[in-house]
C-alpha cells in the first residue's frame, strides 16, 4: 500500500483497492482496530475520488456496517 500511496498517489484507484486489501488481511489476522481504521480511510478518500454511489464506495461502506455491528 505505501508503494502505491508513494508511485501513484493516495487517491489512485489502485492505492485504493490497496487499502482495501490490507483491510481485510488485517481483520483476517484478528487486528480489527487496525483494519476498521484503515477500512474508514479507506471508504473516506473513495467518496472523495470516486462519489458516494459508485459500487466500491458501497462495498466498502458495507464492509464497515458489518464490522461495527
Amino acid at each position: 500500500m505505501e508503494t502505491s500511496k508513494t508511485k501513484l498517489g493516495a487517491d489512485h484507484l489502485d492505492t485504493l483497492t490497496s487499502m482495501a486489501n490490507l483491510a481485510l488481511t488485517w481483520k483476517a489476522q484478528g487486528r480489527q482496530a487496525d483494519a476498521l481504521v484503515l477500512i474508514q480511510g479507506c471508504a473516506q478518500a473513495q467518496q472523495g475520488v470516486l462519489g458516494p454511489e459508485h459500487p466500491n464506495t458501497l462495498s466498502t461502506q458495507a464492509i464497515i456496517e458489518d464490522w461495527s455491528i
